[in-house]
């Protein structure tokens, strides 16, 4: 292309190519770089799957609820939707390198300051900080990629590797978030500062400088990055102390400070010269539907995850190390998503594989729903094998069907409004399970608690299915789908 293409999630720029030498062959510094680059996106999979195993740990530890204990997650999912647009946009004006070491350094200080916290209250600012900095370093370790490796063959060998080190992230993190919660949950923050810390060394020495930048008069939208973050928390606040709480009245005000944040930010981002979000792209091809489907099923596979979590250490008393083995089959999407859903979506097309992920999702959860307080993991393995399938047919689907009918420079915009919906579906998916739980427990949760807890995913599940079924209906009026190319199908595997 013969102009740079912003695909962190930030408005996507149209200029001349930074004069930054790129890669023209995988030398061994190209690989050096890959590894750093894909190191920070593993760290940040690692990093959230590890907390999730060890939640209950945190909370039995610092003496935090379970209604309050669902904050140790969603702050950060919540922090990193909120600034995952700005960090995009920032990597553009302010260097990718800069801005890339820079959250890294912020992420492994705070993870630090985690470690050591004494208090839940601390522990939830330092993941909401640490959630931020992911929102910054992500976006920017995903442009070094795009932009330090020239289009075509390398570039898709590239972002193959690196989305499916993300994914290893994740599903690794689970195991290893297990095995350091049963020597102590502080070793869940302190590995990645380790971890985190070679990483910064490594990326100082390899990642290239950023170029010289003529002054920009873009205005950084820092207005609007805070009142989508704070609306989106008064929202999550809201619901928790209506359905939990009870509390009508402080309840009632945070959604009504949730409107006017909202409110507050399409006012910025309609007379902002440089906003965060052109509104004018949610009317664009199926990407409101697609983000709306996208939503509902992270926060589907959030809440069921968070909920079978406490089910296996609460209720059946089984080890964090234990619990992390058991979700460990859901790493069966690292096989499937590079090498079975590319050929699904040719022979299918887009739209039908994403129906039957979210589908099997569906079935996953419903599955589920008959657990009893003696199952094995054998009763348990039919869930978790169709949520890792369901995974891998949904997610890169999801990422491709946000772009159709957008135009090709904002294709790194609607993917950025894609993960911030699927961030914001993690944080409302545990807020509700939460709520759920919580209510229908008088003391220690029974299994029925866990069964009524359970619903609450799987109709989540059913709404994207429906979503996603409406959205198909809308476009098949407009006209046929178009054929996905090869760079397309890569994102696929990513």
């Amino acid at each position: 292309m013969s102009e740079e293409i912003t695909v962190s999630g930030s408005v996507a720029a149209r200029r001349t190519p930074e004069r930054s030498p790129r890669l023209e062959r995988m030398t061994l510094r190209a690989w050096g770089l890959l590894l750093v680059l894909c190191g920070a996106l593993f760290l940040e999979g690692l990093d959230i799957a590890m907390l999730n195993v060890a939640v209950p740990s945190i909370r039995t530890d610092l003496g935090l609820s379970t209604g309050a204990a669902h904050w140790v997650i969603s702050a950060y999912v919540l922090g990193y939707a909120g600034f995952l647009l700005l960090g995009g946009r920032s990597a553009d004006l302010f260097g990718r390198r800069r801005v890339f070491l820079t959250a890294l350094g912020v992420f492994v200080a705070f993870s630090g300051i985690g470690g050591l916290a004494d208090s839940g209250w601390l522990v939830i600012v330092a993941r909401f900080a640490t959630g931020i900095a992911a929102g910054f370093m992500t976006p920017a370790g995903l442009s070094i990629v795009t932009t330090s490796f020239p289009e075509g063959p390398l570039r898709d060998r590239a972002v193959v590797i690196y989305g499916a080190t993300g994914a290893a992230g994740f599903t690794l993190g689970m195991v290893a978030g297990g095995f350091l919660t049963s020597a102590s949950w502080r070793w869940v923050f302190f590995a990645p500062v380790i971890f985190g810390g070679l990483l910064w060394l490594a990326g100082r020495a390899l990642i290239r400088p950023d170029a010289v930048r003529e002054p920009s008069p873009a205005r950084f939208d820092v207005a609007g990055a805070v009142t989508v973050t704070g609306g989106m928390v008064a929202i999550v606040l809201g619901i928790v102390l209506l359905g939990e709480s009870r509390d009508v009245v402080r309840g009632s005000l945070a959604l009504a400070a949730a409107g006017i944040l909202l409110a507050a930010f399409v006012t910025i981002e309609r007379r902002s010269s440089a906003p965060l979000i052109r509104l004018g792209i949610l009317r664009q091809g199926s990407l409101t539907t697609t983000s709306i489907a996208g939503l509902l099923y992270m926060a589907a596979f959030f809440g069921f995850q968070f909920v079978v979590t406490l089910y296996l250490q609460d209720l059946r008393g089984w080890s964090p190390f234990e619990t992390g083995l058991t979700f460990a089959i859901m790493g069966i999407d690292l096989l499937i998503a590079p090498l079975v859903t590319p050929f699904l979506v040719r022979r299918f097309g887009n739209a039908w594989v994403m129906v039957a992920g979210i589908i099997s999702a569906v079935a996953a959860f419903g599955l589920f729903l008959r657990l009893e307080a003696d199952w094995t993991y054998f009763d348990m393995l039919p869930s978790l094998v169709l949520v890792g399938i369901a995974f891998a047919l949904a997610y890169g689907p999801l990422t491709l069907a946000a772009a159709e009918g957008v135009d090709e420079a904002e294709h790194g915009l609607a993917g950025g409004v894609l993960y911030t919906a699927f961030q914001f579906g993690a944080a409302l998916g545990l807020a509700l399970v939460t709520i759920v739980l919580v209510g229908g427990s008088h003391g220690a949760a029974t299994p029925d608690d866990y069964r009524v807890a359970l619903l609450v995913p799987t109709a989540l599940a059913v709404g994207s299915a429906m979503t996603v079924v409406a959205a198909m209906a809308a476009r098949r009026r407009r006209g046929p789908d178009r054929d996905l190319d090869d760079a397309e199908l890569c994102c696929v595997t990513a």
